[in-house]
């Protein structure tokens, strides 16, 4: 009922099924054994089915290539643990059943997961490492972004370690300490460091362009876990992609 009297009636239409098609995308499998697989992303695919990316995606592709996937995640996000961002290429894991699922987000949560990146950030950094401890959440007034905020922010912690530097940009190392959206792509901006070609948070078309870049240069190069049936420790390690060693070899010759 409004403050005038009127009533309003709102009708909430009934959720409609969802049909995800199996597709036969390439992909790079590292590992795989009844409970879990590793896959090594391509940057520019989105990992699940959402609005405006209906197929194409990783789940697409694993629908086709691998059986019985955890159903946990629900049907629109079979088998799928955590998530990459669509730019961001590496190491992703996939459960298989569902106590693989259960185990392997625990470690998320438990931060005993290792999870390393490896980024190209533009200046020249004051210090060879050290630790962003800066909570994340919704940014105020743009929802489609993510921003350092006390307000609805969760903490987040990004370790990070300088490995060369070059003229105007630094490769560097990052390993999260947690699992925030957007986390280092938001934590590098915040610190005055934004990824190299990153169209959110630092949105310099000229630069990216001059590289070629679609994206940003950020790859998910390790991850290491316990194996949730065998208690073994693993570790696996993915060398960026070829468009990642283009620009980083640019960047040597200037």
């Amino acid at each position: 009922k409004t403050e005038g009297g009127m009533r309003l009636l709102l009708v909430v239409p009934e959720a409609q099924p969802v049909d995800i098609v199996p597709q036969n995308i390439p992909l790079d499998i590292l590992y795989q054994d009844a409970d879990v697989v590793v896959v090594n992303k391509k940057s520019g695919m989105v990992v699940h089915p959402a609005a405006g990316n209906e197929s194409g995606t990783l789940v697409n592709a694993l629908l086709y290539h691998v059986h019985d996937l955890s159903g946990i995640g629900g049907e629109m996000r079979p088998g799928i643990v955590h998530r990459l961002d669509k730019d961001t290429s590496g190491l992703i894991l996939i459960a298989k059943n569902d106590a693989a699922h259960a185990s392997l987000s625990e470690q998320f949560k438990a931060r005993t997961m290792e999870k390393h990146y490896r980024a190209i950030a533009h200046g020249s950094f004051s210090k060879d490492e050290g630790m962003i401890d800066a909570p994340i959440g919704r940014h105020p007034t743009d929802r489609k972004r993510m921003a350092v905020t006390e307000k609805n922010g969760k903490r987040a912690v990004t370790d990070y370690a300088v490995t060369e530097r070059f003229c105007g940009y630094s490769l560097v190392e990052c390993r999260l300490q947690t699992g925030r959206t957007h986390q280092i792509r938001v934590h590098m901006a915040y610190i005055g460091h934004p990824v190299l070609g990153d169209p959110v948070y630092c949105p310099d078309a000229r630069r990216a362009a001059r590289f070629g870049l679609s994206g940003q240069c950020l790859h998910a190069k390790y991850i290491e876990f316990t194996h949730p049936a065998t208690g073994e420790r693993l570790h696996f390690t993915a060398e960026p992609p070829a468009y990642f060693r283009r620009v980083t070899d640019a960047l040597r010759g200037l």
